[in-house]
């Protein structure tokens, strides 16, 4: 099934960009003809390449040849593939631009800066959020109120403070994760089975040893998933957090490699961000079983 749910896709793709009546709405000129601004590769809309043929014709010219195309801008899966393998192997065209590596590398960094400053803050106060009515309804209104404001509005403001490298970039994934974060942390800990502390409490437990012997056990195994959600948040905020100030990172790259109109090179800097997000997270919930093993109910498959 899980390689189904991939395979799918990928034959929709394959159908897409093999099958000429499918979905082909350029033609790639092979001859030019005496049409004057045909050049060979080119793609044109099929209308202006009929309208272009006919002209020829009419004029008892050379026609022009081509045959079915997709846009530029949808490259066909083998396109894509050798895009994939020659970004890490051959030497950017751009004088002093990054390898593809190297930009993946520095986003990485990124989110794992951001979502460490945002969890080192969420997790404890939305622990104290959920396990405090004083705590809670002192900081959930207002967290409520700031979850609404979209994380980029604030990237003049973070340039201004922290200036135009990485800081401002770290800034806009902890805005948009710390907030949600503490909210859903606070809910995971509100809904820690009330049977558990009252059998604490019956045995003698309270204090500290209340809250590392059963509160943290008990909601241990659904904060862990928890962050891997919110993990995949932290991603979704890279590439606008990359554009603040200097552009960098896999941002960098992909608009490099768009603005040259070299869009395999887009499609595979893409997939790679969605390969390196579902293989953490895949290695996270391999870690999550071993970590918490008394999960036996919520185990990941």
């Amino acid at each position: 099934m899980t390689a189904g749910s991939f395979l799918l896709p990928i034959l929709v793709w394959c159908l897409v960009s093999y099958v000429p009546f499918i979905w082909h709405p350029k033609v790639m000129v092979d001859v030019p003809g005496d049409v004057d601004y045909f050049q060979t590769g080119m793609l044109v809309d099929r209308a202006e390449f009929a309208q272009q043929r006919d002209a020829m014709r009419a004029q008892k010219r050379i026609l022009p040849q081509g045959r079915p195309a997709n846009p530029i801008y949808l490259p066909a899966p083998h396109e894509v593939a050798t895009a994939f393998y020659t970004a890490f192997t051959t030497v950017p065209e751009q004088k002093d631009a990054p390898w593809l590596h190297q930009s993946l590398w520095h986003s990485i960094q990124i989110i794992f800066w951001g979502f460490l400053v945002s969890s080192l803050i969420g997790i404890p106060l939305g622990i104290l959020a959920g396990a405090n009515r004083i705590v809670r309804g002192l900081s959930e209104p207002f967290i409520e109120f700031f979850r609404y404001l979209p994380a980029p509005a604030f990237g003049a403001l973070a340039v201004a403070v922290l200036g135009i490298y990485d800081g401002p970039k770290i800034a806009i994934i902890v805005i948009g994760t710390l907030f949600q974060q503490v909210l859903i942390v606070a809910n995971t800990t509100r809904k820690l089975d009330a049977t558990l502390l009252e059998a604490a409490r019956t045995l003698g437990t309270g204090g500290m040893r209340m809250f590392t012997r059963v509160v943290l056990p008990g909601i241990a195994p659904d904060l862990y998933r928890d962050q891997r959600i919110l993990l995949g948040w932290a991603w979704t905020y890279l590439i606008v957090a990359e554009l603040i100030g200097t552009s960098s990172g896999i941002t960098f790259f992909i608009t490099q490699q768009a603005r040259y109109q070299h869009f395999d090179n887009v499609y595979a800097a893409i997939i790679i961000i969605g390969i390196v997000g579902f293989g953490s997270d895949l290695l996270l919930g391999r870690l999550g079983n071993r970590l918490f093993p008394w999960d036996q109910s919520n185990k990941d498959r």
